[in-house]
């Protein structure tokens, strides 16, 4: 059984020691990798088992968008078990816009991913809707979704978009909602809708777990650990608690995000 850990943070190693820390600052959780470096994410998913890696990172300022992306595509190249996804920033230029996209598409990434919460903007918003149409379903985007503490990723702004966008595919990190997860019956119906399971099982019981999964689907699940947030060794323990059979597990472990992604 395959097992790919589809939502994983990496940093460059000359600043990968500060955005671990002020990820947990902005979260105030103790991170349990020391540094978010490629390398890190090898060795410790190497420990559980885990052959392959979605691996992205966010860019705050327009600025940061194309030397993420080269370094996102400098790390593929160098490591085959990264699978990568290129960032964007709603204050792109039009044409840049379409220059990332392109460059996603021409280097081999398989998606863009996006995190409301650090880049400030609604996901719903029109700024957030430039770069959907920008994209035009060719790309799947992963979303962080979620967190009480604000307002610009709450799930319903989600729901709207996957209604006004049916030909883009969307990933809702963290069960459809990091610390919202009874909002997830909102995505219920919604087929260009997927989740993946990090920053969840650390707060929610494998028996809610198991009734988020009937809700949506054990076939929209993607395990990941949201690296360097939580180990992958502590992550696997906490979803083989979950009350799946051996096709749901295969599934959530590795095949339902080959099948998306066309790995």
């Amino acid at each position: 059984m395959e097992i790919i850990n589809a939502h994983a943070h990496i940093y460059p190693e000359k600043i990968a020691q500060k955005a671990t820390d002020t990820i947990g600052v902005f979260y105030d959780i103790k991170m349990q990798m020391p540094a978010g470096t490629a390398e890190q994410l090898l060795f410790d998913g190497k420990r559980a088992g885990i052959s392959r890696y979605v691996v992205h990172s966010v860019a705050t300022t327009p600025r940061q968008v194309r030397p993420i992306n080269e370094f996102i595509r400098g790390e593929v190249e160098k490591h085959p078990e990264f699978i990568g996804f290129i960032t964007l920033h709603q204050d792109l230029s039009d044409e840049e816009l379409s220059l990332e996209i392109d460059f996603a598409l021409e280097n081999g990434m398989k998606g863009i991913k996006l995190h409301p919460d650090f880049q400030r903007f609604d996901v719903d918003g029109d700024g957030a809707k430039r770069l959907y149409r920008a994209a035009r379903g060719r790309l799947p985007f992963l979303l962080h979704i979620g967190d009480d503490r604000y307002d610009y990723s709450r799930p319903e702004r989600l729901v709207r978009v996957a209604k006004e966008f049916p030909e883009t595919t969307f990933i809702a990190a963290h069960f459809g909602g990091y610390r919202r997860w009874d909002d997830a019956v909102l995505y219920k119906g919604l087929s260009n809708v997927y989740f993946d399971t990090c920053s969840s099982l650390p707060f929610i019981d494998a028996a809610r777990a198991r009734e988020l999964i009937d809700l949506l689907g054990a076939d929209r699940f993607f395990f990941a650990t949201d690296f360097p947030m939580w180990d992958s060794v502590g992550e696997l323990a906490r979803f083989d608690e979950i009350p799946l059979s051996d096709a749901e597990r295969e599934a959530i472990l590795g095949g339902n995000i080959k099948r998306l992604l066309g790995l």
